[in-house]
């Protein structure tokens, strides 16, 4: 029986797609963020009542409980939100404003105990700014420890094993895309892995800003409220109290989202590595020198029924190329706003799951592509011994150290430009006027074991 699929939804994310991006569709999704705007709005209220200065009483360990339970809105609950904001609910008329939907429906719940008389310190001096903010922050790390992250450290784990496994299995490089000096396959996956992992360990040490500081940027409404209370301190003890953001203390009425620029630009490297990463994979699929396992049920291709196309490797592709797209915008448009703040902002921060689903689907491709094929060592092998001439370097540096004069030249024209026999390459070298163990030395230099260090690097984590 087929599965159940949204065949109706604008984006692939929602449709075709979606029952892999479940845990991101939590995390960014309408739901979300009324969730994360109440559960600052929660622990706004919170915090006021247990500062010194502000007339509010001290809340009951029950009521602390009850208020940190609060933000944990149903579905039924977001769409009162959002019944509040487009038509209104009861007394209260439509507000068409998101913000000012969490705000009446969290007044409305603590009408219903023990905290109604402390409804009107829900959003007390805050402007919308200052909920979105934190709440955007919230949904950025929160997408980036629970989904991305871990993709990413999976597809880590899957290189390390492959650069392990197969790190002194040779290969014929190719620089230019002509035969060069030969590698392994090992130390090929380690390249990609030591990238990829610069990137998550700088990922993992990000922290993303935010403020809460007014309609400005300057507490106007909370000194005029209560001018004793350290209000810069609060708001930083606020902040930081979620847990991986950072206090910006200077701000206009909008946190002008550097840190978002410097999130998403390092997703764009990430992804960029990885994009890279398939591109290669793919010329090994096509050189033969990389096998796919034939999975049963699936068709490779709607005309030719030998196909076995390196698809999630194309998959990744494009949509790493769609995450990064939107990423390169998140970073240009977003530092940017008119003045004190324009809302030119909004739509593009609603449009974050969709640049994170691109790439969470890549990943997930990834690693269904590493999942399916293997090396094919004895291929790489053949094809090494087949490019003897990829042996030219090596001589001709052997030559240099022996003082011999001019074998970069006597080698470039024995070999550039031809295809050299292995039984040539053994009449040259004994027709060389050398001593004797340096031929030795030179006849048991092969394609095969002429990889340097390669093994070794490749061992490395």
């Amino acid at each position: 029986m087929a599965r159940s699929r949204n065949t109706e939804a604008l984006s692939p994310l929602d449709g075709r797609y979606a029952d892999k991006l479940q845990g991101l569709s939590r995390l960014c999704g309408e739901g979300a963020l009324a969730r994360y705007r109440a559960q600052v709005e929660c622990r706004y209220l919170a915090k006021l009542c247990a500062t010194p200065g502000v007339k509010a009483r001290r809340l009951s360990a029950a009521e602390k409980k009850a208020l940190e339970k609060l933000p944990l809105l149903s579905d039924a609950d977001v769409l009162h939100v959002i019944e509040i904001e487009e038509r209104g609910h009861g007394t209260v008329p439509a507000t068409r404003h998101d913000v000012k939907a969490v705000e009446y429906f969290l007044k409305e719940r603590l009408r219903r105990t023990s905290l109604r008389d402390l409804t009107e310190l829900v959003h007390f001096a805050l402007t919308s700014e200052d909920v979105n903010n934190i709440s955007y922050a919230l949904m950025l790390r929160d997408c980036l420890r629970s989904e991305l992250l871990p993709a990413l450290e999976e597809i880590l784990a899957a290189l390390d094993a492959l650069a392990q496994k197969h790190a002194a299995a040779p290969l014929l490089a190719r620089t230019h895309g002509q035969p060069a000096v030969p590698t392994t396959f090992g130390k090929e996956f380690r390249v990609f892995h030591a990238r990829l992992a610069r990137q998550v360990r700088q990922l993992k040490a990000l922290k993303i800003c935010a403020k809460l500081n007014g309609a400005s940027g300057n507490y106007n409404a909370h000194t005029a409220a209560y001018p004793k209370v350290d209000w810069q301190k609060f708001s930083k003890e606020f902040v930081e109290g979620f847990g991986g953001l950072e206090f910006n203390p200077v701000t206009t009425q909008i946190e002008p989202h550097d840190t978002y620029a410097e999130l998403f630009d390092n997703l764009r490297r990430a992804n960029t590595i990885l994009l890279a990463f398939c591109q290669d994979m793919w010329r090994y699929i096509s050189a033969g020198l990389v096998k796919q396992r034939a999975v049963a049920g699936e068709v490779g291709s709607s005309t030719m029924p030998q196909k076995v196309n390196p698809i999630h490797f194309e998959n990744a592709e494009g949509n790493l190329g769609l995450a990064n797209a939107q990423l390169g915008f998140f970073s240009a448009k977003l530092p940017v706003s008119r003045l004190q703040r324009d809302l030119s902002d909004s739509t593009v921060e609603r449009n974050f799951g969709a640049a994170f689903g691109h790439a969470l689907a890549a990943y997930k491709s990834v690693m269904a592509g590493l999942g399916r094929c293997a090396p094919d060592e004895a291929a790489a092998a053949a094809e090494l011994a087949a490019h003897p001439e990829v042996l030219a370097e090596g001589i001709q540096t052997i030559l240099r150290r022996d003082g011999e004069h001019g074998p970069y030249e006597l080698l470039s024209k024995f070999t550039r430009g031809r295809s050299v026999t292995a039984g040539e390459m053994k009449e040259f070298i004994y027709g060389l006027p050398l001593k004797p163990a340096v031929k030795a030395e030179l006849h048991d230099l092969t394609p095969l074991n002429y990889t340097g260090l390669a093994a070794k690097i490749a061992k490395r984590r």
